[in-house]
């Protein structure tokens, strides 16, 4: 009788670490897709900061080549 019982606590045991070994991995699995998800997010607002200030610069050259004129012809 023993031996059958241990076989049954055994048996349970794995099933129960399969269990809980395949929700660890959905877990991390849905912990990699928000953080791809994230970077995506954090790299479109980078490449946005990075073409405003572009756009920023750009209008401040030709701001300052204006104002040159201005004060050439002075």
């Amino acid at each position: 009788m023993t031996k059958n019982t241990t076989s049954i606590r055994l048996d349970n045991h794995e099933k129960l670490c399969r269990i809980m070994q395949k929700q660890t991995h959905d877990k991390i699995n849905d912990l990699a897709k928000q953080i791809n998800r994230l970077e995506k997010i954090l790299i479109g607002a980078a490449a946005l900061i990075i073409s405003g200030l572009g756009m920023t610069l750009i209008e401040l050259l030709t701001w300052f080549k204006k104002i040159k004129v201005v004060f050439v012809k002075i």
